[in-house]
């Protein structure tokens, strides 16, 4: 699948040449990885929702590989200072959410969230879209490989509170893994890492990432972290 930018770099693609080595385990789980097996809340049959996708960016850092990740702002009204995966709605300008709309978005609202470079990054991989009840948002997960890191940051403070990076040695360390508890009833995965609490949808895409690539160590699924109601 290939779409073309308005860079001076040309037409992005999404292929697998030139990962290195460690990325393959994500590369190949994206390709036989089923919906079911990533979430038990996939999109509704009758095509309703927003389409949406988010970009999960792996790099290489001081500490080896990493994860781009944003805080959201805390007075936004929906998920306020909650950490995310860049990204966003599509646009009609994204094109067909079908085939490459999601990837064009992904790199889009991560420009625009994050300040990175577009052309530093390749994309190698889609994981199927799922379903977000609460916010009726349809996502679809675009894997990215940070081939050429760029200077991040918070754009706009209204947005975003901070933009950061985190060791996939972290968020497999099982001292900082545990299940979040919201008043609501939902249970799932979170990680305590870099001074914020990851849970819900992007915890949940994380924890069967390092599953299915065969990055995950044995965990106290027993320790629990209560949410606030207004999380």
């Amino acid at each position: 699948m290939t779409y073309t930018r308005d860079t001076h770099e040309g037409p992005v693609a999404l292929r697998r040449e030139g990962l290195p080595e460690w990325l393959e385990p994500v590369a190949r789980a994206a390709e036989t990885v089923q919906p079911l097996q990533l979430s038990r809340f996939l999109p509704p049959e009758n095509g309703s929702g927003r389409q949406s996708a988010v970009l999960i960016l792996f790099g290489e850092g001081e500490r080896g590989p990493e994860l781009l990740l944003m805080e959201r702002a805390g007075s936004l009204r929906s998920h306020a200072g909650q950490p995310s995966f860049p990204g966003g709605a599509l646009d009609p300008v994204d094109g067909d959410p079908k085939t490459d709309g999601p990837l064009r978005a992904a790199l889009r609202e991560a420009e625009e969230e994050t300040g990175l470079d577009p052309a530093g990054v390749q994309l190698f991989g889609v994981l199927p879209a799922l379903y977000i009840p609460v916010s009726e948002f349809v996502v679809t997960p675009v894997l990215g490989w940070w081939r050429k890191p760029s200077p991040v940051g918070v754009v706009d403070p209204n947005e975003t509170a901070r933009v950061f990076t985190v060791p996939v040695a972290d968020l497999t360390d099982p001292a900082n893994r545990a299940t979040a508890l919201h008043p609501s009833g939902y249970r799932g995965p979170a990680f305590l890492v870099e001074s914020a609490l990851v849970w819900g949808f992007t915890a949940g895409v994380i924890d069967r990432l390092l599953h299915y690539a065969g990055w995950e160590l044995p965990w106290d699924r027993s320790r629990q972290v209560p949410l606030d109601r207004r999380s």
